[in-house]
């Protein structure tokens, strides 16, 4: 069951990258930035939570690949989370309303922990259009959603 779990964040995580990748192509939507992701992640490491702007914070050798190690490892612990909520009755009979009600509830720490952390405000409050990027992450963890369920149906 742990395993199915791991793959459903995977998958997930994955679904929501090539996501991105195509807003990117066919929208011109900026994909999310790893680098400050992991800089982030190691100021934490270091007992600094927030920040008015992650960008005043000086680079750390490897950010990229910490941001994009935490951000599967995220997915990854996602899937566990959610496959120990459901238990194996879900697993016998996915649906998608219940994975996709708990890829939205994970939007939380994006708003409330890893935004203001980076210096964009209470989701997204900072930036240039809040309701845009909260609507872009909405629709990002809904993708979330139904990668962990396709992967449901296909183990």
């Amino acid at each position: 069951m742990l395993g199915i779990g791991v793959l459903m964040g995977v998958a997930g995580t994955v679904a929501m990258d090539i996501w991105a990748l195509a807003l990117e192509r066919f929208a011109g939507v900026a994909r999310p930035n790893w680098g400050a992701v992991g800089r982030w992640v190691v100021e934490v490491s270091r007992g600094r939570i927030f920040h008015a702007s992650i960008g005043d914070v000086a680079e750390v050798s490897g950010e990229a690949r910490i941001g994009w190690v935490f951000h599967y490892l995220v997915g990854a612990i996602y899937g566990l989370v959610f496959v120990w909520i459901a238990g194996p009755a879900w697993l016998n009979a996915p649906t998608f309303m219940a994975v996709w009600v708990f890829s939205i509830l994970t939007i939380g720490f994006g708003w409330f922990l890893l935004q203001p952390g980076l210096g964009l405000g209470w989701a997204a409050s900072k930036t240039d259009n809040p309701w845009r990027a909260r609507g872009l992450g909405l629709l990002a963890h809904t993708v979330f959603g139904l990668g962990m369920w396709g992967m449901s149906l296909v183990v």
